[in-house]
């Protein structure tokens, strides 16, 4: 039980670690593994004599085979450390100096049993860190100092602890940690074991290796850059901008990028210039072409003073009273383009420039209509003369698209043959296969009407076949003039 006091009194005083490279940001450090302790230089009671065979390990060295030191440490500032470590081992093997031989001779020390002693360490100690010093991220000496409390069997003395350690860091947080330390008593107690001539105060080195981690700094983000050096601490950035953002990655910290999601450059704050006009993107009406800055980036093409967007002759220069374009007459017919409903197809200007149907066209559009044949009794073209019908139809949609402005109607017939019900549904799919036709080869579909009217209007009698033949017939007739979509 007395043991297991002093094992926990040890456990108890760890509050730090002698030897471990913390930082201003990860000020505190923890670490344990194996210590291992040599009572050589305790033979002479002398500081100097560790250093005659301080590395006989399996002849001098006390190891307790599993985890037996355990230190706590935090960064005071300057490379400064501070800090307490416990340790505990088994004393078995003892080194004494034997009487009677020549100091210096081949059997001045012997190695002997004291009795299985536990031992048990608690240690404060102050050390500098040459990290820095020696511009190194991977390797850290340090010398340091400090005092601590031994407990050997059943006695118990304080020391005075000079110490020198390496530190071999894997990653910023986790390192090997190495330690030598030698544990001069402040006084030297009487031999008081005549069998193994021990002292009951000895001085002993402690050599110790194990894993350290470091950690207390604050990383409120998560972008890898401490709050203390982060100007941003609460929003994840860049070490290059000190743990600023640049969502962008223009090079641009948001805080001062005018345009934070969207690349741009230095000259515009940060925001892109699309159309490269000079005008940034936020500030231009038009930022996908490249326009003048007058006009808040947007093009005049013709250079007429009215801007594209606006100008209905964006191409060619006209006035803006006239809406950017020039008081042109394309076809030539006296109406003006803008006052002409047909500005490509000469007409006169009592039709608003559009050319008038004239009773030869609509001769010549009754000639083509008639010749569009379908399979009897039924709504379908005719495939025996496909290539006549379709060429008929062509025809029509050349005559058509002369009068842009122009309204048809697409008539059905039939003769009396059959009921009138069946004769009215047969006319009006008839009239409207045609119509569907004209407007599939490109015939304004606004322009177009259709209509049937079965038997009711012949134009022959429907006694002989050859009567009938002609009211079986489709007409395309002018309805109107369209201006401006209206009829």
């Amino acid at each position: 039980m007395k043991h297991l006091n002093k094992l926990l009194v040890a456990a108890t005083m760890v509050m730090g670690l002698s030897s471990q490279a913390q930082d201003s940001n990860n000020k505190w450090a923890i670490g344990f593994g194996v210590n291992a302790v040599d009572y050589q230089s305790s033979a002479g009671n002398e500081f100097l004599d560790v250093f005659h065979t301080p590395f006989k390990v399996s002849e001098n060295w006390n190891i307790l085979p599993s985890v037996s030191y355990i230190n706590v440490s935090r960064y005071i500032g300057s490379n400064f450390i501070v800090g307490i470590a416990g340790s505990i081992n088994k004393i078995d093997k003892y080194v004494v100096a034997v009487p009677g031989k020549t100091a210096g001779g081949p059997n001045d020390y012997a190695v002997v049993n004291p009795g299985d002693l536990m031992y048990y360490g608690v240690d404060a100690s102050i050390s500098y860190s040459f990290m820095n010093l020696i511009k190194s991220k991977v390797l850290e000496p340090t010398l340091g100092v400090g005092v601590g409390y031994t407990f050997l069997g059943d006695e118990s003395y304080a020391n005075f602890n000079p110490a020198i350690g390496l530190n071999i860091w894997f990653t910023e947080n986790v390192g090997l940690s190495l330690l030598g330390t030698y544990k001069q008593p402040f006084e030297f107690g009487e031999r008081d074991y005549p069998n193994t001539n021990t002292p009951d105060k000895p001085g002993y080195s402690q050599f110790s290796a194990g894993i350290t981690f470091k950690f207390g700094a604050k990383d409120t983000d998560g972008d890898g850059i401490y709050d203390k050096d982060d100007a941003c601490p609460e929003v994840a950035g860049l070490k290059e901008f000190n743990g600023c953002p640049d969502t962008d990655g223009d090079g641009i910290t948001d805080a001062s990028d005018k345009c934070p999601t969207v690349a741009g450059t230095a000259e515009f704050q940060g925001c892109a210039d699309t159309d490269g006009d000079g005008v940034a993107d936020p500030d231009d009406a038009c930022p996908s072409v490249a326009g003048l800055k007058q006009f808040k980036g947007c093009p005049d093409t013709d250079g007429d003073g009215v801007t594209d967007a606006s100008d209905k002759c964006p191409t060619v220069a006209g006035p803006a009273s006239n809406g950017g374009c020039p008081e042109l007459d394309s076809d030539k017919d006296g109406v003006i383009d803008k006052e002409d409903a047909c500005p490509t197809v000469p007409g006169p200007a009592s039709n608003k420039g559009c050319p008038e149907v004239t009773e030869q066209v609509l001769q010549e559009l009754k000639v083509q209509a008639r010749a569009v044949y379908f399979v009897t009794g039924k709504a379908i073209l005719a495939t025996a003369d496909k290539g006549a019908t379709d060429g008929r139809l062509e025809a029509i949609k050349e005559i058509l698209k002369n009068y842009p402005n122009a309204k048809f109607s697409i008539e059905g017939h039939t003769d009396s043959t059959g009921s009138a019900k069946v004769n009215q549904k047969l006319s009006e799919d008839r009239a409207k296969v045609v119509m569907d036709k004209l407007i599939e080869k490109g015939v304004n579909p606004a322009n177009l009407t259709s209509a049937g009217f079965g038997s009711t209007k012949p134009v022959a009698t429907n006694k002989t076949k050859e009567g009938r033949a002609l009211n079986r017939r489709t007409e395309i007739r002018h309805v109107g003039t369209v201006y401006e979509g209206k009829l």
